[in-house]
Formats: C-alpha cells, structure tokens, sequence
C-alpha cells in the first residue's frame, strides 16, 4: 500500500492573494460602507437643538425649516410655470416633491435629500422638453439650486464625512450627465461648486462640536476622577489622624495589662496569662496599624510629631485666623462633658476647614465660631455673613477637600453635616457629632 508524500509548510500555506484581488475587496468594502451611510442616517432623528436649555433654541430648527418651506413652494411654483413654461399640474407636482421635504431638514436631512435629489433631476429632465427662458439656467433653475444648498448644508452639518462626500459626489455626477446631455444650455458646473463649498463648511462646523462635546465629556470624567481622587485623599489622611488616637489608646491598654501582675498583688496564674495575652495582642495591633499607616503614607511623608488637636485649641486657631485679618468670634462654653477624642479632632478640624473655607471666598466677612453640647450630642456651628469689602475671592474654584474633608470626617464618628449659602449672601456650617459610640442596627427580619 502505497502513501501519498506529505506536503510541506509551504505548500499547505495559503496562496498570497494578488494585488488586484486586493483592490477589488477594498473597492467592495468602501462602496458598502459608503452606501451604508447613505441609506442609513448617523444620528437619530432629533433636531439639532434638542438639548438646549431654552426653549426658543428647541424651537429654533422647525422654524427655520417651515420658513423655508413657506418660501420656496410659491417661488418654485412660479418660476416652474410662469418663466419655464411648464403646465400647472406638472409644475405642482414637480414643487411639491422639490420643496416640500424641507420640512424634514431639522431631523432626517439625508431622508429629505433621498427625495428631493432625484426630483430636481426628474425636473432637469423635464424642463429639456421646454424652450429656454431668456435668463433661465439650466439644469437647475434658481429656487431649485438655492433650497438644494439648503439640502447639502443640513446634511453636512448631520451626516458624517463619508456620507456628505457621497451626497456631493452623487450631485457632481448627476451635473455631468445633464451637462453631457444638453451641453449647449447648461451650466451644471455651480452646483457642485457651491455644494463642494457648503461640505467644508458643514463639515467644519460638525466636526468642531464633536470636538467641543467630546472635551466636555472628557472634563466631567476628568471631575468625577479629581472627586474621587480627592475623597480618597481625605480619607487617607482621616486614617492617619485617627492612628493616632487608637494607638495612644491601644498603648494604654499595653501598658496596663503589662503593670497589673506588679500593680495587683496575689493575681492566679490565669489572670497572668490572660493579662499577658491582652497586651500581646494590643501589641499585634499595634504593629498591624503602623504597617497601614505606612502604606498610606505612600508620599513619603513623615507624620507629625505634634499631639493631634482638639477643641482646647479652638482658641488659638480663631486668634490665627484674626491676625490673618478675618473678623471672627468664638463661643464655648466654659465645661463640656468628656469628648471622645475622634470627635474632639473631628471637630476641631472641621472648624479649621470652614474658617479656611471664609477666608478663601469671602476674605473680610465676619465669622462666628460656637460650639454647644446638650450631653448626648457636640454642635459646631461656623457661620460667615457676606464680604463687607467688594473684593474680589482669593480663590474662585477650591479644590474641593474642605467640604469633602468635613463630610468624610462627620460620617466617621456617625453625626449629621448641614452646609449651605444664608439668604443674606453668607454661608453656614453646621456639625453634629454624636458623645456616645453609634452602633449599627442589624436589619430585622421581615
């Protein structure tokens, strides 16, 4: 039994394909895409002011497109008939399918063109059976070539590049066999000449908004990131503000459970292993938070060696901020109940947000400072009136971290934040903090 020999790599691969086959798919695919695009408009069929906030702008393209109706129906009537010559009912009927799609330009221009195009050559064709007028042009008479410029602008403006040549190239084509057909009474080279132009500028124009809408696009994508970037911040910084506090206080419970068998004399066994498993693992955690303080402190930075502040310094920040020469008040009162030490910087900073915040969009308003507790509850009240002096704000646009900063902040020890412009040009901050630790509530069963 004999075995036909295998054929080689080479020979099993495909044959390239010629050049010309090349070019002929190629030619297939444009010719496809192009008739693609000019049986199938690239928008939906809104006008192009569907979104402006006013309402006249809406209105704008139907009123535009009705005037262009009302005008040239009585005007291509009357040239039709009266300077070429053509009998009432054909003339109508020409009119009619030449004029009255313009009504479609405000949201189907290329549908409008699929009609009229081939009317005006259908009238072309017809107005070859009649004599000439003296200064009549063809093969487009006035109006026709006129409301015909109309038909190619909206659908430059609308359609895209591809389609609005198309559009043209079909135009130029059609010129040219009714050139060919009546050379000695033509003058089918204008059309295409102003139609070319109104390509460019349609395109122009077109092209220059999708760029506009694409920027601004990209610039709410660009705040929504520069948001979230920022609340992330604020959190990293919260976190390594709240480090502090949890490790003094898990410090303490290191050092305590270490001193009780030396502080409490005649401890059992049991309650040494029990206090040495407690500082043990308050140790663990210890060591567990610096390691998260050191990832979000990726910049690099050293944290401060300073104690964070709280509501004792109240004092000295509203001094600050007078020698910065904001007019300020402050109102605490004279003993407070214990203030957890989250919401004792929470406050604090919350304070020195809202102050920074006066003094860089209303620099010169006078600012009142009050802090009040009701025994369950801190209120941290910073209101500013309006700017006395016509100045000018230090900043028109903030980078958004002391609002975001204070919400992050009152979201931490469970409070409420009230922020918001007064009807007499200032602006009010309202903080309310929780004394006692909030407890989420499990979901009931329904």
């Amino acid at each position: 039994m004999t075995t036909s020999p295998s054929r080689t790599p080479a020979e099993a691969s495909p044959r390239p394909q010629p050049a010309a086959d090349g070019l002929v798919s190629a030619a297939r695919r444009n010719l496809r895409e192009i008739a693609q695009g000019l049986c199938h408009p690239s928008h939906p069929p809104v006008p192009p002011l569907a979104n402006a906030s006013k309402r006249w702008r809406r209105l704008l393209p139907y009123v535009v497109v009705i005037a262009l109706t009302a005008l040239f129906l009585p005007v291509t009537l009357n040239v039709l008939a009266n300077e070429y010559g053509v009998n009432d009912a054909l003339a109508g009927l020409l009119t009619v399918a030449q004029a009255a799609p313009l009504l479609m330009l405000a949201h189907r221009p290329l549908q409008a063109w699929w009609i009229i195009f081939p009317a005006d050559v259908v009238g072309a064709l017809v107005l070859l059976g009649y004599p000439a007028p003296l200064q009549g042009i063809w093969p487009w008479p006035p109006p026709t070539l006129i409301s015909y410029c109309f038909v190619m602008l909206a659908v430059a403006l609308r359609e895209t590049r591809r389609t609005a040549i198309s559009v043209w190239a079909l135009t130029a084509v059609a010129s040219l066999v009714l050139h060919l057909t009546a050379a000695d009474r033509s003058n089918a080279a204008l059309l295409p000449a102003i139609c070319a132009l109104l390509v460019v500028i349609g395109a122009v124009i077109r092209e220059r908004g999708d760029a506009q809408r694409r920027l601004a696009e990209q610039e709410t994508i660009s705040e929504a990131e520069r948001a979230q970037r920022t609340l992330l911040e604020e959190r990293a910084r919260i976190a390594r503000e709240l480090h502090d506090v949890v490790a003094h206080h898990m410090s303490v419970i290191t050092v305590q459970a270490d001193s009780a068998p030396y502080r409490i004399s005649g401890l059992p066994d049991e309650a040494r292993e029990e206090f040495e498993a407690i500082a043990a693992s308050a140790r663990e955690s210890l060591t567990e938070m610096r390691r998260l303080l050191t990832v979000l402190r990726n910049d690099g930075t050293e944290g401060e060696r300073a104690p964070q502040p709280g509501l004792d310094r109240l004092q000295q920040l509203v001094e600050a901020t007078v020698r910065a020469g904001l007019p300020a008040e402050l109102s605490v009162p004279a003993r407070l109940p214990d203030v957890p030490q989250a919401v004792d910087v929470s406050a604090y900073r919350i304070v020195q947000e809202a102050l920074a915040n006066v003094v860089r969009h209303a620099p010169g308003a006078l600012t009142r400072v009050s802090v009040a507790s009701d025994g369950a509850h801190l209120t941290v009240l910073v209101v500013n009136d309006r700017a006395v002096r016509p100045v000018s704000p230090l900043e028109t646009t903030g980078t958004g971290h002391g609002l975001v900063g204070m919400r992050e902040r009152v979201r931490l020890t469970g409070g409420t934040l009230d922020t918001g412009p007064l009807p007499d040009g200032g602006f009010r901050v309202a903080a309310r903090l929780p004394l006692t630790p909030v407890t989420s509530k499990a979901p009931e069963d329904s």
